[in-house]
């Protein structure tokens, strides 16, 4: 049994998250999704709040069985002053295989919070971390780029998370290396390394891209619109890359206006 742990606000940004959360589950046999919400304790109305919140999650469930009827979806709130504590122990006692979170693009502030919480939750390195942007819409997740920087494969790409991911969606590849020094032939280190990368993937369908340019968020963009990517897979080193595609202004054409997912695995 897979589980998937959907983190909600009842904002509209988690409701898009929830709503691309149960269609993955669609696609995937024998899965749960766990529509999950921490709250703060209101003066002595605790047992007042957590109705509340139930209720609302219950609404939210609702809809999303709109979306995928035959849907295992259980709601748990819980009280608790932080939401990154409370959501990591959460996942690590239901052993969760991915944790599917929005991001907000209102305004400046709520894009640190809500980047900041997502980013933290990435980092604490419990599970996959799925990414939906606000305009993401699912459409199958046939086609996974996989960015890759080519250094130390062997000892630097969790292998297995990477090989049960592109499993549960059986998608095809594309592993795509942006460096501004490719020329028309690989160097023998990158050959070295492109072979241990073909050992970690053997059983897929692979495709291997090196681009030539300075801009790595525009390269990576440019690319999963030219070859109809479905979702990027990024997998951050000590914040990394995913920071840069959270931080700079390419990063947030792509996380708050791309309708691509991106899920994170980390190293």
């Amino acid at each position: 049994m897979k589980t998937f742990i959907v983190p909600t606000d009842f904002s509209e940004t988690a409701r898009n998250a929830a709503i691309y959360a149960v269609q993955i589950a669609a696609a995937v046999q024998d899965s749960t999704i766990i529509l999950y919400n921490v709250f703060e304790k209101d003066g002595d109305n605790a047992a007042s709040t957590k109705e509340t919140v139930e209720m609302s999650m219950e609404s939210i469930k609702t809809e999303m069985l709109e979306y995928n009827n035959a849907a295992v979806i259980n709601c748990v709130a819980e009280q608790n002053n932080s939401l990154l504590d409370s959501l990591t122990n959460f996942a690590i006692d239901k052993d969760a295989d991915l944790i599917i979170m929005g991001i907000t693009e209102s305004n400046r502030m709520e894009q640190m919070l809500v980047g900041s919480n997502t980013l933290e939750m990435v980092n604490r390195n419990v599970c996959p971390v799925i990414i939906v942007p606000p305009h993401s819409r699912f459409k199958g997740i046939k086609k996974i780029l996989l960015a890759s920087d080519f250094k130390d494969v062997e000892n630097s790409m969790p292998a297995k998370s990477i090989q049960t991911l592109l499993s549960l969606f059986n998608s095809d590849v594309h592993v795509v290396n942006v460096d501004s020094d490719h020329f028309v032939e690989l160097t023998k280190e990158y050959k070295e390394e492109k072979a241990k990368m073909e050992l970690i993937l053997e059983g897929h369908n692979t495709e291997y891209s090196f681009i030539r340019q300075y801009d790595f968020i525009e390269a990576i963009g440019q690319f999963a619109a030219d070859q109809d990517i479905d979702m990027i897979m990024t997998l951050p080193r000590k914040h990394s890359i995913l920071s840069k595609m959270f931080v700079t202004s390419t990063t947030k054409k792509l996380a708050y206006q791309s309708e691509l997912a991106i899920v994170a695995i980390h190293q």
